[in-house]
């Protein structure tokens, strides 16, 4: 059978401890930044979907998704004819930034503005840049969706606030990368889904999932459909919002299996959400935990487990220890 140590024990070989861990992680109640949240998922839809209409699609619609990186959230390279671009949200300058390869440079600077005001002057950007091209206009996964160009409201841009924001995912990707390397199957990069504003990664069994019925708000069903077209468990964070009035970390599985929702998690702040259908733990049971760590990474450990135990995934095979840097797995 697989020896599966403290998964802890990985952590602490890898993080410098010169600063409680606490600190790492800031305070990002939802409610103070309400606003200026619902109006940077605009905008990061807006450059997600120029990113989808020129690269090619990959199943589970991983060719759209959004990377940290140190200074924000970047598209990745975007081939667009014989040029190439990158789109990087800029939370330490607060700038949108694009830069193509044959050197030219755009950005224009992340304040409060409408929707309407940012589509354009992203439109306009990329073709400065030479790389412009029609991408669909109408967000996805949000309530009484409105086009971009005619969504005129007022816009909010809290810096200090979307800064923290960064900072919060910026520690979830990193707990997350090292859960991901626990894992020889199929599994996907820790990336942000810019239609449901979330960070994630998932975990597959190997097997085909029965078809999934559709009727995602504000999603195509064949979108759907391919997403989920093998079993998961899939963890992920989001920000608040959605009905969510706070940040938290969510855990669910595809198909769920019998006695799911009954099986126990850690840490004691989490819980089965009936009405999601996912567990549930608050962001801020992580960041004033004594060790954040630990807990975030025993939640996605014991959610996981849960799923491939009463899933009967084939866990022999799927999985191993985290993984250490500059240590090969033995096979």
């Amino acid at each position: 059978s697989i020896t599966r140590p403290d998964p802890i024990d990985r952590l602490e070989n890898t993080i410098s401890l010169g600063s409680p861990m606490n600190d790492r992680w800031p305070h990002i109640p939802y409610e103070p930044w309400k606003e200026t949240s619902e109006t940077l998922h605009q905008w990061l839809q807006i450059v997600g979907k120029y990113r989808l209409a020129l690269t090619p699609r990959i199943n589970h619609t991983w060719h759209a998704t959004l990377y940290l990186n140190a200074r924000g959230l970047d598209t990745s390279v975007i081939h667009c004819g014989d040029k190439s671009v990158q789109v990087l949200f800029d939370f330490v300058d607060h700038a949108l930034v694009c830069a193509a390869s044959d050197g030219q440079r755009r950005s224009l600077p992340l304040q409060s503005m409408s929707v309407a005001a940012f589509h354009a002057e992203f439109s306009a950007v990329v073709n400065e840049l030479g790389v412009s091209i029609d991408f669909d206009g109408t967000p996805n996964e949000v309530p009484d969706p409105v086009p971009f160009a005619r969504n005129t409201a007022p816009g909010a841009y809290d810096a200090d606030a979307a800064r923290r924001f960064w900072l919060a995912l910026l520690q979830v990707d990193r707990v997350f990368k090292s859960f991901r390397t626990g894992f020889l199957g199929k599994v996907s990069p820790v990336h942000l889904f810019w239609g449901s504003f979330d960070l994630a990664v998932t975990r597959f069994s190997g097997r085909a999932a029965p078809r999934h019925p559709g009727g995602v708000p504000g999603l195509p069903d064949d979108v759907t459909r391919e997403a989920y077209s093998h079993e998961v468990s899939s963890a992920g964070f989001w920000a608040g919002g959605g009905g969510l009035g706070f940040p938290a970390f969510y855990s669910y599985a595809y198909p769920t299996p019998e006695g799911f929702a009954e099986q126990p998690v850690t840490p004691s702040e989490a819980h089965f959400d009936a009405n999601l259908g996912e567990f549930l733990l608050p962001y801020d049971a992580v960041r004033t935990a004594t060790d954040p760590d630990r807990a975030l990474l025993g939640f996605l450990q014991s959610t996981y487990d849960a799923a491939a135990r009463q899933g009967k995934w084939d866990r022999e095979a799927l999985e191993c220890p985290l993984g250490v840097p500059r240590v090969p797995r033995v096979v």
